[in-house]
């Protein structure tokens, strides 16, 4: 039997927790905005279920979901080529979530290696949700057929675990439904790494606000972060091969690469030689240059909420229009009687 062709269709999300970073604009969002117009149907999501596993404050969960939509919007993601909204609009994700639960087993959620390093050693006391959130994941991806999934090096692991998923709710009711869903890894500096500590990488959460990039940052703060970034005392050498135990260096030429669309090589052989007075300043000119008017816009964006709101409103009914019949389909398959 001939495998189900399904609608080419991107599905990526973005928990609203704690702000938007570089990392996140480099290893994901501008990869999705790229995206757009290329043949793909493109779904983008706030995910604000996914960042309740660990407890937030109501109002800044608020705040943040507005955030990261203002974000997305000011990164370039038009809320008309694509599909924008926040996860919990949309119930069919939740519902779907439930399903998958009990189609995982135990021991794959055991080897997500996710969960035990935001566990750690209080692992018991970490919320039922933590661990079996791979499976909201999945059901984020699979409730709208998504056939491609962008997404970072460290979030493989639960992409692999949907198709997983999906593979096996296939096998056990004997139907050809849901797609085995491809990552799609990409880019030059689809990890970005800690400005202050080349082996770690960027986060919201960091200690010192010197280790990142905010997208909200103004341009003077971008500039003095770069100049202030770690490195070391050796000039940039003439191949990316000779950056392999360097890694601050390593890191800055990645995001160099990603800011102005070159590959690492190219920004090696641009600045072979040069010493970090000479690299760090021109860094942080492209970063301004690239990075503020996202800046602007984001605070613009956010000084109307009833727009930012509204547009959440108009694409979780567009979402829902897709995910309602899969969500449908899938309990008849399963045999859950609907009579109304």
């Amino acid at each position: 039997m001939a495998e189900k062709a399904f609608t080419p269709r991107v599905f990526s999300g973005i928990k609203p927790s704690g702000g938007l970073t570089l990392g996140n604009y480099l290893g994901a969002i501008k990869r999705w905005a790229e995206m757009q117009g290329k043949g793909l149907e493109t779904i983008y999501c706030v995910v604000d279920l996914h960042a309740i596993t660990v407890w937030q404050d109501p109002a800044d969960l608020r705040h943040g979901t507005r955030e990261v939509m203002a974000g997305l919007i000011a990164a370039g993601i038009d809320p008309e080529s694509s599909i924008l909204f926040n996860q919990s609009q949309v119930p069919a994700h939740a519902e779907l979530a439930w399903i998958f639960n009990c189609v995982a087993r135990v021991g794959w959620m055991n080897r997500m290696t996710q969960f035990k390093d935001k566990a750690g050693k209080n692992a018991e006391k970490a919320s039922l949700g933590l661990y079996a959130y791979p499976a909201l994941m999945a059901a984020d991806i699979l409730a709208y057929h998504a056939t491609h999934v962008p997404v970072g090096e460290d979030q493989k692991q639960h992409v692999e675990l949907t198709r997983d998923i999906a593979a096996k709710f296939n096998h056990d009711y004997k139907v050809d439904f849901f797609p085995l869903t491809e990552p799609v890894i990409e880019g030059p500096a689809t990890r970005v790494m800690n400005l202050r500590d080349g082996s770690r990488k960027m986060s919201k959460s960091g200690e010192s606000d010197m280790e990142r990039i905010n997208m909200l940052d103004d341009a003077d703060t971008i500039a003095k972060k770069f100049r202030k970034a770690r490195t070391d005392p050796e000039p940039l050498p003439d191949s990316l091969e000779a950056l392999d135990n360097r890694p601050e260096a390593r890191n800055l030429v990645s995001i160099y690469a990603g800011l102005a669309d070159m590959t690492p090589e190219a920004v090696i052989a641009e600045f072979a030689g040069a010493g970090w007075g000479r690299f760090k300043p021109a860094l942080a000119d492209l970063a301004v240059e690239k990075l503020s008017p996202i800046s602007d816009e984001m605070k613009r964006l956010m000084g109307d909420e009833t727009e930012l709101d509204r547009l959440m409103a108009r694409g979780a009914e567009r979402a829902e229009a897709i995910a309602r019949p899969i969500l449908e389909q899938t309990y008849d398959i399963v045999g859950l009687v609907r009579s109304r």
